[in-house]
């Protein structure tokens, strides 16, 4: 047999160095929020997101004219959002609806990459049936309207909390992953038509799960989805037999079963929110600067691996960590305020590998599975106080497996932004409705970070009431376009230099065996 040709070695070299850079070039979403009085300015956030990290995406939750506008020339896609005020409007009037995207897109596209429209934010939680029969018709409307503008590659979708899910026995106990369906009355009404408008315009249903919101003292290792050891035994389905040792994997594939139910297996899913706090309630176990590197370290993971989950396997999702920034002005439990990725002042709060210039904190070493006396108590892992249990838990535990909730868990959720003003036009952020009994919220009046209310929460009266024009409220958008960050082609593009460095060394090396 004649020996192979130094072409062959070549091919096989930049095979192999191809198979090594490929991750290091694959990114991720974040949340950028701006409930905070010592954020830096937008444009200072675009620049630095895309000169110093991989984040290729970020979801905003409103329109506001500046910050859409700085990530001009920078490569990364933004999703903006449409506000639930608006949602009626743009239902019943095709004119609204192209009034909306004359307003908030058409100015700043394409010079910004707007890739997705978010059509409000959790509304099936609102309990407002006005609101939730619009949804579908409004998305539909805004999605012909941008295709008459002639930017029909936009995409349309819609963020949901995990309340769309039914639990067991009408609700006594959460269903396991493929047991999962949707919400009695909501599955045929909503998702059925929600999911035929994704199918038929290649647009994602789009979900917000979090294992910080499902989780206890007792399954910390199952939340972060650490892999082996007797800490993570893993929790199994007993439908298909199928041990799951991560939360979110199991949450995921319960909005997949109840899609499949429906005949929508083949819809994508993103993941419009997720994360884990660096801090929390003193003595609430399982939160510090170490778990939530190791939670996010995960889902980029999940989110760039394409492996998919037992009952998707080989799937990839497009992911958005929740949040950019630690947000000093958020309400609620101490972890609100801590859900971020980075400080005001861009430091980053913990290492997860998403800077390029190899900025970043090191987080200390994941602390040990929570230790259980003979009794099956614990033996020293204080469970969150009262005033920190989750608002959202009910919902988050209705997608995992029974064995894997109980009634007390972390602090309420405030980690979602809630979606602009009924009255605002798209320039201006505000509030989505909270939940019924969450005493601890106060009204968002920007941007949004408030938390998903929990299914069947609040008034249409309760919402309306809260709903307000919020900071910034009054800056008029301007059709310009801003000049793009310096050096801010994109994540990817930055790495060009280092690759094809490597890239002429190994073809050089190969040429030379």
């Amino acid at each position: 047999m004649a020996p192979p040709s130094r072409q062959g070695h070549a091919a096989a070299v930049l095979s192999v160095m191809l198979l090594l850079i490929a991750p290091s070039a694959t990114a991720i979403g974040v949340n950028y929020g701006t409930k905070g009085d010592n954020l830096p300015p937008p444009s200072k956030v675009a620049s630095f997101l895309a000169n110093h990290t991989l984040i290729d995406r970020v979801k905003l939750f409103d329109t506001n004219a500046d910050m859409v506008r700085a990530f001009a020339g920078t490569g990364i896609s933004v999703t903006v959002t449409a506000a639930n005020g608006d949602i009626p409007n743009l239902a019943t009037n095709s004119a609204a609806a192209a009034a909306w995207v004359a307003a908030n897109i058409s100015p700043y596209y394409p010079s910004t990459s707007i890739s997705l429209v978010a059509v409000g934010n959790e509304i099936t939680n609102t309990a407002d049936d006005s609101l939730i029969s619009s949804l579908v018709p409004a998305m539909r409307a805004l999605k012909s309207a941008l295709a008459a503008a002639g930017l029909p590659k936009i995409r349309v979708t819609t963020p949901h909390s995990l309340g769309i899910l039914a639990g067991a026995a009408l609700g006594s106990s959460p269903a396991s992953p493929s047991a999962s369906r949707f919400v009695p009355g909501l599955d045929r009404d909503v998702f059925a038509p929600m999911l035929e408008f994704h199918r038929s315009t290649s647009s994602p249903f789009m979900v917000n799960p979090y294992p910080y919101f499902g989780y206890n003292g007792d399954t910390v290792a199952y939340a972060l989805a650490r892999r082996g050891g007797s800490s993570n035994p893993g929790v199994r389905d007993p439908g298909t037999g199928i041990t799951y040792t991560s939360m979110f994997e199991a949450q995921l594939d319960s909005v997949y079963s109840a899609m499949k139910r429906l005949g929508f297996g083949d819809v994508e899913i993103a993941v419009g929110e997720t994360g884990w706090p660096s801090k929390a309630e003193d003595g609430q176990v399982g939160v510090s600067a170490a778990e939530a590197a190791e939670y996010n370290r995960y889902i980029i993971g999940e989110a760039t691996a394409g492996l998919g989950t037992p009952l998707m396997p080989k799937r990839k999702f497009e992911t958005y960590i929740f949040a950019l920034f630690n947000e000093n002005l958020k309400p609620g439990p101490v972890a609100e305020r801590n859900f971020g990725l980075f400080e005001a002042d861009l430091t980053p709060v913990y290492d997860i590998g998403l800077m390029k210039d190899g900025m970043g904190k090191t987080a200390a070493a994941p602390a040990p599975a929570v230790a259980t006396t003979s009794s099956g108590e614990e033996a020293a892992a204080p469970e969150p106080p009262v005033e920190a249990r989750a608002k959202k838990h009910d919902e988050e535990e209705a997608a995992a497996p029974a064995e894997t909730t109980t009634s007390s868990g972390p602090g309420p959720s405030a980690t979602e932004e809630d979606d602009a003003s009924p009255d605002a036009t798209g320039t201006s952020p505000s509030e989505a409705p909270a939940a019924e009994g969450d005493s601890d919220k106060t009204p968002e009046e920007e941007g949004g970070d408030a938390p998903a209310a929990a299914a069947g929460g609040e008034s249409s009266d309760d919402a309306a009431a809260k709903d307000g024009d919020g900071e910034g409220s009054t800056e008029e958008k301007k059709p310009e376009t801003a000049p793009a960050p310096a050096g801010s082609p994109s994540a990817a593009a930055d790495l060009l230099v280092p690759i094809s460095s490597m890239l002429a060394a190994a073809l050089s090396l190969a040429l030379h065996v």
